[in-house]
């Protein structure tokens, strides 16, 4: 029997966390947390809000349990919309305590920042593999922030792209995107736009990673056939999507409960523009092959992503185990008998 009273706790930052999976694997691994949900192998609540209005922002708290792989583990996240032009402090910080689920000991405690970037990435990845046409070669992501790096690096672990395309308010932010992430790519050129109608219009794959409060993407643009992943809205109020386009799309969620009051599909239900019924289910059914994703060439289809907590109970005990492989990051004993 392992002496657990013996045992110390891993410790990762940031850069020790880079690098440690493939985009490939973190597609692997959300996949699985969405096999998982489907086959209701799991103990997950959704995601606790903590929102202050004197700090802009907000905390997230996200446990989860997972049969395969047996592992148990939080996320706290802090959400703080002024860091940046005030602090020069990221908008979004998160650690991620991974558990052993039988003694509950602490296995490691770790940065989740880029975690969270690559397993929201792959999100919309997966989702593109179940639901996207596959003959799919144009991808649009709508933000260049760090949730876009994420994005393009699982997206390009499904399909061969061939046209990536950009979209940001700030031409700042689109020229630090491309300078950081074409040298990375050599099969397409990134082209950035401010013009996002130029940049939607015509893609197969659209993906939306901003913080929008309001609808960005028009309905008008999406073509039949095209494939959204809607993966920035993860609060009350929170919309990208024009509400009409909804009522035009197969829509599949990550968790109805969590989404129906935190996802995409909010403020249509809200408004009454879509019901419950609408929707066609959340992805693990299609993962498990209970249902149907996409049913036809020229369907509009949407997935609505908060971010589960599965997704991290899914991923952490890789990442774990190959820092523990590579020796990298700090032990610390934190428990005393």
């Amino acid at each position: 029997m392992e002496n657990w009273a013996n045992r110390k706790t891993l410790i990762l930052g940031r850069s020790e966390m880079v690098g440690l999976l493939t985009p490939g694997e973190y597609n692997d691994c959300v996949e699985q947390a969405y096999r998982m949900h489907g086959e209701g192998r799991y103990y997950m609540d959704p995601k606790g809000h903590i929102v202050l209005d004197r700090f802009a922002g907000e905390w997230e708290a996200m446990p989860s349990y997972i049969e395969e792989p047996h592992a148990a583990a939080c996320k706290w996240v802090s959400i703080r919309e002024h860091n940046r032009e005030r602090y020069n402090l990221p908008t979004v910080f998160s650690i991620l305590i991974y558990t052993e689920p039988e003694t509950g000991f602490p296995l490691a405690i770790v940065d989740g920042s880029y975690h969270t970037v690559m397993r929201t990435g792959a999100a919309a990845a997966v989702s593109a593999k179940w639901m996207a046409r596959k003959d799919s070669r144009r991808l649009a992501i709508v933000g260049a922030g760090h949730m876009a790096e994420g994005t393009l690096a699982t997206c390009n672990a499904v399909f061969p792209w061939e046209e990536v395309r950009v979209w940001s308010r700030s031409a700042d932010t689109l020229d630090r995107f491309v300078k950081q992430q074409q040298p990375k790519y050599d099969g397409f050129e990134i082209k950035p736009s401010t013009d996002l109608e130029a940049v939607v219009r015509g893609a197969d794959v659209v993906v939306t990673v901003t913080p929008a409060r309001g609808p960005i993407v028009k309905a008008a643009w999406i073509s039949p056939g095209t494939h959204i992943a809607a993966v920035g809205a993860d609060k009350k109020g929170d919309q990208e999507l024009e509400g009409t386009l909804l009522t035009r799309a197969r829509i599949f969620v990550d968790d109805i409960r969590q989404c129906r009051t935190d996802g995409e599909i909010n403020v249509p239900l809200s408004e009454g523009l879509i019901t419950e019924s609408d929707i066609a289910g959340e992805i693990g059914e299609i993962v498990t092959g209970r249902k149907p994703g996409r049913t036809s060439d020229e369907e509009i289809t949407i997935f609505d992503s908060t971010g589960i907590a599965l997704q991290d109970s899914a991923t952490v005990p890789l990442e774990y185990r190959r820092a523990v492989e590579a020796g990298v990051g700090i032990e610390k004993k934190m428990i005393s008998t």
